[in-house]
């Protein structure tokens, strides 16, 4: 998926968070966008996403040179962040079950359960997960879903070494996705092809 910003603001009420912000995201290219606390990452992904609208500007995506209606992006990404949420009230197998009826994954539960490392937890309810456990199966989840955009926000919160490599791992077989992470740890985003620092975009 091709992605193309030009001119994008956002602002919270009299206040500008990020401007004239001209970007193009390439198909199957991996880009990071830093930046200081309260730069607006996580309000550009949104942006991005079409989870926010932005204050000017216009953005439009195309896959195939075939434009993409802004209302059906929706179809084509996933997103992960610190406050994305799963429900917490099923086990990892009635998890991997419903979400699966919402999008098709690029491999088969049991698979799945394996490359996180929780088949002795698979039937344990999400709730009683530790943050780390729920941040992984909401990686994984988004990961080995079939689609064109990943979006991934602060994607090794509540992370230990072990799982900060798997997900370095995880990543580095990833093909053909337009990703973009939102972070300031370098180890999150040190294999990206390009690296936007909103810092640069200030009113």
């Amino acid at each position: 998926m091709n992605i193309l910003l030009e001119d994008i603001g956002k602002r919270f009420n009299k206040n500008w968070i990020f401007r004239h912000i001209g970007i193009e995201f390439e198909s199957g290219q991996v880009y990071a966008i830093t930046g200081n606390n309260g730069s607006g990452k996580t309000t550009l992904l949104k942006v991005i996403s079409g989870i926010s609208q932005s204050s000017e500007g216009k953005l439009s995506y195309s896959k195939n040179n075939t434009a993409i209606e802004a209302e059906a992006v929706f179809k084509y990404l996933t997103f992960v962040g610190p406050y994305t949420e799963l429900i917490e009230e099923f086990s990892l197998v009635e998890i991997i079950d419903f979400y699966a009826k919402l999008k098709p994954l690029t491999i088969e539960k049991g698979l799945l359960i394996d490359r996180l490392g929780f088949d002795s937890v698979k039937n344990r309810y999400i709730k009683n997960y530790s943050s780390g456990m729920k941040q992984k199966v909401k990686l994984g989840l988004a990961l080995f879903t079939q689609s064109d955009l990943l979006l991934l926000d602060e994607p090794t919160s509540n992370f230990d070494e072990s799982n900060t490599n798997w997900y370095l791992e995880m990543m580095d077989q990833q093909k053909n996705k337009t990703i973009i992470i939102g972070s300031n740890q370098t180890y999150e985003y040190g294999f990206c092809n390009e690296v936007i620092n909103l810092n640069n975009f200030k009113n």
